[in-house]
Formats: C-alpha cells, structure tokens, sequence
C-alpha cells in the first residue's frame, strides 16, 4: 500500500519553561527520540502511550503544529518538515486534526455554523454553508445544531462539530488526539462508531491517539507504541493484543480488561 505519512528519524525538542532562568535560554527537553513509521492510505493507526510518552506532541507534529527539531515527515511524498506557514497553508486543508478537549478548542462566542465555516472561508472553499450542512449531517448532528453555541451542547455534541470541521475540508488524513477520554462510554462508542464510519465512507487516512488499549483495540488495524519518546512496538491490532513485546505495551494492556486474551503475554 501507498504510504501517505512517511516519518524518518523524528526528533523534536522544546524549551521547558518551568526551569527557565532569569536570563537566557530556558532548557530543552528532548521529546521525541529518533521516531520511524509510515502510514498507509485508507489506514486506522492506533498511537498509544502512557502520561510522558509524547504521543500528543507527536500528534502535533504529524500535522506541523509543531516542527520537528530534525528528522522529515512527508506528506503524500511531500517533504513538509521545515516548509514555512505561507507554504503550508495549501496542504493544511489535506490533513487536520481534532483536539481532546472541544470547549478549549471551539469558539465560545461562535455559532457551530460559525465554527465550522470559518476555516472553510481561510481556505476559499466556495459555498461554505453548504459545505458546513453536509457535515453537520455526516457526523449526526443535523441542521438544528448551527445556530448553538458550544455551551449548548453535550460533551459528545461538541466532539461531533470538532470532527465536522475536520471533515468539512475534505482532508486525506486525519489525526484525532484523544478525542473520547472525556466522554461517557456511551459517547465513546458512538464516536468511534462515527469515526468508523466517516473514514469507510469518505476514504479517509486516520491516526488515532489514545492512552487507552480498549478503545484502539475497537478501532484500529495497526498500533504503535510510544514510550518517552521512542516507538517500542508497532505491530498490527491482533499481534499487540495478543503477544506484546515491550515492557509498556504490557503495562497498558494491565490496566484494562481483557476477557479475550489468553495469559501468555503476561509472562
């Protein structure tokens, strides 16, 4: 299969604020360690880690919120590791993503209506409204949700317009970073059930970032483990569960029931 997202040797550092000094250059911390993978068209990627692996600064960079401090990500053969913001700005609308907590990242005083057709007009997409009602309706929500506000609505109501506006750009790649811990296992499921959904019926490529083995487990083909900042497995769905290797992949799977697996990998 054609790889969409092609990482090579993924390094990325930050500044760690919380130890800046009065004067100079406040200390970096090394995140991401010599990351490798690559992501197939039409594929669900499981990206599971614990508190501290990187996962969501990973996330951030996948979609060049962040710049890789070396290494590359290509995009669809693309090389988009350094390119600057005006050269991103055409493939933006190719890859989005949808963020963890839907109350910091939709606009308050925005109507849904709003929130969704604001980055379609950044892009010059012509008929946003219509635009904005297709996805509405794709993602269950309907017409009657466009004049809410966020406030308005449940915390599953207000994931379903993050993922709206994500689709609404028709993007080829998604990255949904923690989309469901803060839901009830009710939304939970839906959402999943949604996201299943979305990406058979719009041939979507999805990275899918979790903490949580039982929810990758539901959705996706492949799973990639993240330990401080080095992959430690990457393996299909079924091979993880059933026979992990690394030290964090089996810590992960302890924290979670699972009937199905036998008890070899706990020895």
């Amino acid at each position: 299969m054609t790889a969409l997202l092609r990482i090579t040797d993924l390094h990325l550092s930050l500044p760690d604020l919380n130890r800046k000094p009065i004067l100079g250059a406040a200390p970096r911390i090394h995140i991401l360690k010599g990351v490798d993978f690559a992501i197939a068209k039409g594929e669900i990627v499981g990206i599971v880690g614990g508190s501290g692996s990187g996962k969501s600064t990973l996330a951030r960079t996948l979609v060049r919120l962040l710049e890789p401090t070396s290494g590359t990500v290509h995009f669809d053969g693309q090389d988009i590791s350094h390119l600057p913001e005006r050269a991103l700005r055409p493939l933006r609308r190719r890859f989005q993503m949808i963020f963890q907590d839907p109350m910091s990242s939709l606009n308050p005083r925005h109507t849904v209506a709003q929130i969704i057709e604001g980055p379609l007009a950044l892009h010059g997409v012509a008929n946003p409204a219509d635009r904005m009602r297709e996805a509405l309706d794709a993602v269950g929500l309907g017409q009657r949700f466009a004049t809410r506000h966020p406030h308005e609505m449940s915390g599953g109501q207000r994931q379903r317009v993050g993922i709206a506006r994500a689709i609404a750009l028709r993007p080829d790649f998604i990255v949904a970073d923690e989309i469901v811990s803060g839901l009830d296992v009710s939304s939970q499921a839906q959402v999943l059930t949604l996201l299943e959904r979305l990406v058979a019926d719009l041939g979507l490529t999805l990275a899918f970032i979790s903490h949580d083995l039982s929810v990758i487990r539901r959705l996706c083909n492949r799973i990639i483990v993240l330990d401080k900042g080095v992959i430690v497995e990457n393996a299909p769905s079924a091979e993880v569960f059933e026979s992990p290797k690394a030290a964090a992949t089996r810590e992960l799977l302890a924290s979670i029931l699972l009937p199905e697996v036998g008890p070899d990998w706990q020895s």
